[in-house]
């Protein structure tokens, strides 16, 4: 369910996580470190060098799935990509080694003639996300930072838009194989694995969504602008 409120820099950073627990993996996405007491979300985000800007922008699309189009142009590039950056980091050195713990301890011995293929599965997956991760931090985020230092190159968001695959798919396809087919003598353990697997494929959507909602008509917009100049 999406919330309707909207978030300015004078209100309570802890009031933000109140109205979404959700938010908290986007706030270490961000580097804001924890102990921010009763502090204004403009406060934390000056004391951490964090573009207030960017964050209501990234946090209020979150929560309400809506775009503030007026305030698109007044967003820094440079910022969105610092923060997909981070999202990366968060995935490949996190979020997925994490999901991969808790899934070897959850398999239940009774199926180790599938098991191997389960963890091969979730391996091929995570595969196929560095490869997409790679694409974009050789690829398109130094295209970008050349792009607002102004300096020309071969290449345009457009190409981008056009090969912005999803990659979420294949989390779903695990997800369901373990929901629908795998049973277990420790389901507690696997029901904590598909929590992970519903919140990571979740997060991935979103972190798909700002790319193709915020980032890339961000890009096209400061392109045009260079053509006209």
């Amino acid at each position: 369910m999406k919330h309707t409120r909207v978030f300015s820099g004078k209100d309570n950073l802890v009031d933000l996580i109140e109205e979404n627990y959700n938010l908290l993996p986007v706030l270490s996405r961000f580097n804001v470190p924890l102990g921010f007491q009763n502090k204004r979300i403009d406060e934390v985000c000056r004391e951490n060098n964090i573009d207030t800007d960017v964050f209501l922008f990234i946090v209020n699309f979150i929560l309400s799935g809506k775009l503030d189009a007026d305030k698109l142009a007044s967003v820094s590039p440079l910022a969105i990509v610092d923060f997909l950056h981070n999202s990366h980091d968060y995935f490949l050195k996190y979020k997925f080694p994490h999901i991969r713990v808790n899934l070897l301890t959850a398999l239940d011995d009774c199926h180790n003639d599938i098991n191997p293929a389960i963890i091969s599965f979730f391996d091929s997956y995570i595969e196929e996300v560095k490869k997409h991760f790679s694409y974009e931090e050789k690829t398109v985020f130094p295209y970008i930072r050349t792009l607002m230092a102004e300096k020309s190159c071969d290449y345009s968001i457009a190409e981008f838009r056009r090969n912005h695959d999803e990659i979420g798919d294949k989390l779903t396809e695990l997800k369901n194989i373990i929901l629908r087919f795998y049973t277990t003598s420790m389901p507690n353990r696997m029901y904590d694995v598909l929590v992970d697997l519903y919140n990571a494929e979740e997060d991935l959507d979103c972190h798909n969504d700002i790319e193709n909602h915020i980032l890339i008509p961000l890009v096209a917009m400061i392109e045009k602008k260079n053509v006209g100049q």
